[in-house]
């Protein structure tokens, strides 16, 4: 069990605002082992780029984690390790994937962020993380941990 999952050892976080998610994302991304591949999941503005843009500075990125819905994925090297980041709101089906290399990515050591990893679950492997990010209020987000085995 990867040691960030500690976070969530008293079940699921909340969060009042965009920065508070953020800071969950830095205290996710300080731990990161090379290789952990995460499904990101919520409804439209439940956090889930803040919480990414905190992931990546807790790698120690300088680069600002922007939602990749227009080129599908952005490729992260500056930091203490490689992380890609995929959105997969605007794909059709799964057989897009192939098309940005989707095989190559698995078989690398980067940390792999997934945005909408709901919509095509099956091409994600097997041990990825779920990360679920539900509204609770007009700031207030719940943010639980739902690991596969």
């Amino acid at each position: 069990m990867s040691e960030w999952y500690k976070i969530f050892k008293n079940g699921p976080v909340l969060t009042h605002s965009p920065e508070e998610m953020r800071e969950l994302g830095r205290q996710i991304g300080k731990i990161l082992m090379p290789g952990e591949v995460l499904g990101v999941v919520g409804e439209l503005g439940a956090g889930k780029t803040h919480l990414t843009q905190g992931i990546m500075e807790g790698l120690g990125s300088s680069d600002a984690a922007a939602s990749p819905t227009f080129s599908l994925v952005h490729e992260h090297a500056d930091g203490r390790l490689r992380a890609c980041h995929f959105d997969f709101y605007r794909l059709k089906d799964e057989s897009e994937l192939l098309g940005i290399g989707w095989d190559e990515y698995l078989d690398g050591d980067a940390v792999l962020i997934v945005e909408w990893a709901n919509l095509f679950p099956d091409a994600l492997p097997e041990g990825t993380s779920w990360l679920l990010l539900e509204h609770e209020g007009e700031c207030l987000r719940r943010v639980s941990l739902a690991p596969v085995e």
